[in-house]
């Protein structure tokens, strides 16, 4: 098993590519603390894997003190961590006309704060281990411009960039810091991306769009994120560090 023995901590846990993710490392060995805002999914995840594998931590990472109180209660629940995959985030506004800066803090909040305040709490800890791996969810928008979603795209640039950063500087503790960056996936988030008015032919008509972009010509599953970030946490990858992978069909290949 490639994650044996290992102490893992999944973000945005309950749902969608998150969840794939624990079933994953799960699968592999790991003990995993998964923190998410929705306590009944939580306790799903617990009856399908077992309370001796998954720790459910209701936390909203939205704020600076659900981010930091969730990673000590996962690390604490635990006894350490070895793992990392900072994966909350949210579409937030779609324009910048009339922005509704409540909104654009929130956005920015839950894309990059909680990625970055996470990163600096966990950090300690796997030094403590003699290492870890980092790994946070950006998306296609962080590697090239989105017309959909600009504080999304601005968001996740801003995680490129913290993930190449702290690649270098926590290089020397023998932790490895990689992004994720997934096209459109088939996940329940996607209505946040192609449908935000409501209407189920617009929607289906910005999903036609992103997919005919697409070489491979469909939508990532979330379990195939989950398979690449399993990839980068394990020991099949230890000398990969500071990498924004996309997942996306080759639509960043042009």
């Amino acid at each position: 098993m490639r994650l044996e023995n290992k102490l893992a901590i999944v973000t945005a846990a309950a749902s969608g590519m998150g969840r794939a993710g624990v079933e994953r490392f799960v699968r592999e060995g790991a003990r995993v603390a998964a923190i998410d805002i929705s306590a009944p999914a939580l306790e799903k995840l617990v009856t399908e894997f077992g309370s001796d594998k998954v720790v459910p931590i209701v936390a909203d990472l939205s704020t600076a003190d659900g981010a930091r109180g969730s990673i000590d209660e996962a690390v604490s629940a635990l006894g350490g961590a070895d793992i990392l995959w900072a994966h909350a985030g949210m579409p937030g506004p779609a324009s910048v006309e009339d922005l509704d800066l409540g909104e654009y803090q929130k956005a920015m909040d839950l894309n990059v704060m909680s990625a970055t305040v996470g990163a600096g709490q966990v950090a300690k800890h796997m030094r403590e281990r003699g290492g870890g791996s980092i790994v946070f969810t950006a998306s296609i928008s962080g590697l090239v411009g989105s017309m959909m979603s600009p504080i999304y795209s601005a968001a996740k640039w801003a995680v490129v960039g913290l993930t190449k950063s702290l690649a270098l500087a926590l290089a020397g503790d023998n932790i490895r810091v990689n992004v994720v960056c997934p096209g459109l996936a088939d996940t329940p988030m996607k209505a946040g991306f192609t449908g935000r008015s409501g209407d189920p032919a617009e929607a289906a008509a910005n999903e036609a769009k992103v997919v005919s972009a697409v070489p491979m010509g469909r939508l990532v599953k979330a379990g195939e994120v989950a398979d690449a970030v399993l990839w980068l946490v394990s020991d099949e990858a230890t000398f990969v560090t500071g990498v924004a992978l996309p997942v996306d069909g080759g639509f960043t290949a042009r």
